[in-house]
């Protein structure tokens, strides 16, 4: 059997290249970073996001990054961002080892011939910042509590100084907790996107529903359940003409701002003013809630109601327009004696059954 030369990169002889060579080099791989990105579906916004943070560690590392030692990962890490928050850390990871992977993959040999580097990520099993943007429990208020934030919120738009704004907050917040909206999904309907002939109830047409990954936006259809319906009936017919007196216009937003457009129009409602209404209804009518209560928690509260009510996992996982069952489960919070009442039956059925073996 004749054994095959196996030749290691480290034992090449490289033709080194000049500093002016190197920097042009660098700023082509990342723009092929960025190419090949695009070109595997991810977004603008997802790329910029990691191109910003590749080069927040760019700028602190002083050199190109694929010279990055697990040293000097340490440091960064370690030291730089020890304080900061985890959903920074772990992006910064993950942009990192993203850029490394590419580099491997596309530029290993060349960068080897330029300058006798073996590239190798930084990152490894020691150093590779742990943890989960999704790690934070999110228990949202009960039925009792939601049912009392929205009937303060509803007697305060009888007196309050700015009807049309503080009653379009409030539908979106009902849209929130109601069908699960997020805030960036009920700022983008139009107002063409109420479908009232679909289903039993009518249904929003979502164009701008979260993708997986960065992959884009994923369209979905929301049944308007849970008496979403009538809230939004009563907001088109009693609230938006406040802010625009053309329903057929096309591309009106179903939440407008009170801004306007170039061409007079409103523009579309921003997510700070929405969340800000949300904050301060929730502080006036919901004190235990202040500071804490936020769209998102507002769709926990979705989920779990509907769970709750008997709709299955995979009905709620459709509505909420999530990629995976898994995630769906991490929504839906058992505030009542659901388990225990469980566990009890259970003892109850293991009783009778005793007691049938001992007749």
């Amino acid at each position: 059997m004749a054994l095959a030369v196996v030749r290691d990169l480290r034992d090449q002889r490289p033709s080194a290249a000049s500093a002016d060579e190197l920097a042009m080099f660098e700023t082509d791989v990342l723009a092929g970073f960025v190419l090949a990105r695009s070109s595997a579906g991810l977004t603008d916004g997802t790329i910029r996001s990691d191109v910003g943070n590749l080069e927040q560690i760019r700028s602190w590392f002083g050199r190109a990054l694929w010279e990055m030692e697990p040293a000097d990962a340490d440091a960064y890490f370690g030291r730089v961002l020890r304080g900061s928050p985890s959903g920074t850390r772990l992006a910064r990871a993950a942009a990192l080892g993203t850029y490394f992977e590419f580099v491997e993959l596309r530029h290993k040999v060349e960068l080897h011939r330029m300058t006798g580097r073996v590239v190798q990520c930084p990152l490894d099993e020691m150093n590779r910042p742990r943890g989960s943007k999704d790690a934070r429990l999110r228990i949202p208020p009960v039925d009792r509590e939601i049912a009392e934030l929205f009937s303060g919120w509803s007697r305060e738009l009888a007196t309050c100084r700015k009807f049309a704004p503080s009653a379009r907050n409030y539908t979106a917040a009902r849209l929130m907790a109601e069908v699960g909206l997020r805030v960036n999904e009920a700022r983008s309907l139009d107002l063409a996107d109420v479908r009232w002939e679909l289903g039993r109830f009518g249904k929003l047409h979502v164009r701008h529903g979260k993708g997986a990954y960065g992959s884009g936006p994923r369209e979905r259809m929301v049944p308007l359940i849970n008496r979403a319906g009538r809230t939004l009936r009563w907001y088109i017919e009693d609230v938006w003409g406040h802010f625009d007196a053309d329903h057929t216009r096309h591309g009106a937003p179903l939440f407008p701002s009170e801004r306007r457009n170039v061409d007079g129009s409103p523009a579309r409602v921003g997510y700070d003013a929405l969340r800000s209404g949300l904050a301060a209804a929730a502080a006036e009518h919901l004190p235990t809630w202040k500071n804490r209560l936020t769209p998102h928690v507002l769709r926990h509260y979705c989920a779990s109601q509907l769970y709750l009510n008997g709709v299955d996992l995979i009905s709620i996982q459709e509505m909420l327009g999530h990629s995976w069952v898994a995630t769906t489960m991490r929504y839906v919070h058992v505030h009542r004696t659901r388990i225990e009442d469980a566990w009890v039956a259970g003892q109850e059925r293991a009783a009778e059954r005793l007691e049938g073996l001992i007749r």
